[in-house]
């Protein structure tokens, strides 16, 4: 199965941005190692910090290019509404990603607009929620 993942805005900086918070480990490396872990499936990628660019990616590959796609929107998670009504009418499967905890952070973090049109979310499991959300989507599949 062919699965998109995408990352939102500040999500390139990983392995720099707040290592507390985010880890040490850039996201390049992670990929390549989900790569090798499911050789039978095809992980595209895209990061992007334009929401334009997320809805694109969206609205290319939702409609059945892949079989799911596992979402990290970072803090448009928090704040697109123009998120949430594409991922409404995409044909496959959406699970919402975060690395960190966000129902332990910040108060601004503990609504997701997008959570409610997703098929599920999985959040605090650091990097290793991506390989979480592509298990649950094969599962799906």
């Amino acid at each position: 199965m062919d699965i998109l993942i995408i990352n939102g805005p500040n999500l390139n900086l990983l392995g720099v941005r707040e290592p507390g918070i985010y880890g040490k480990r850039d996201f390049e490396s992670y990929l390549e190692e989900l790569r090798k872990r499911y050789p039978e499936h095809v992980l595209h990628y895209c990061q992007s910090n334009h929401e334009g660019d997320i809805l694109d990616r969206l609205q290319e590959y939702g409609f059945g290019r892949v079989g799911g796609i596992v979402l990290n929107a970072g803090a448009f998670t928090h704040t697109s509404l123009a998120i949430a009504d594409c991922i409404s009418a995409l044909t496959v499967p959406v699970v919402e990603v975060h690395i960190s905890n966000v129902h332990a952070r910040e108060a601004v973090r503990h609504h997701s607009m997008i959570s409610g049109v997703c098929r599920g979310v999985i959040a605090g499991f650091g990097l290793d929620s991506y390989r979480l959300a592509i298990e649950a989507l094969l599962e799906l599949a």
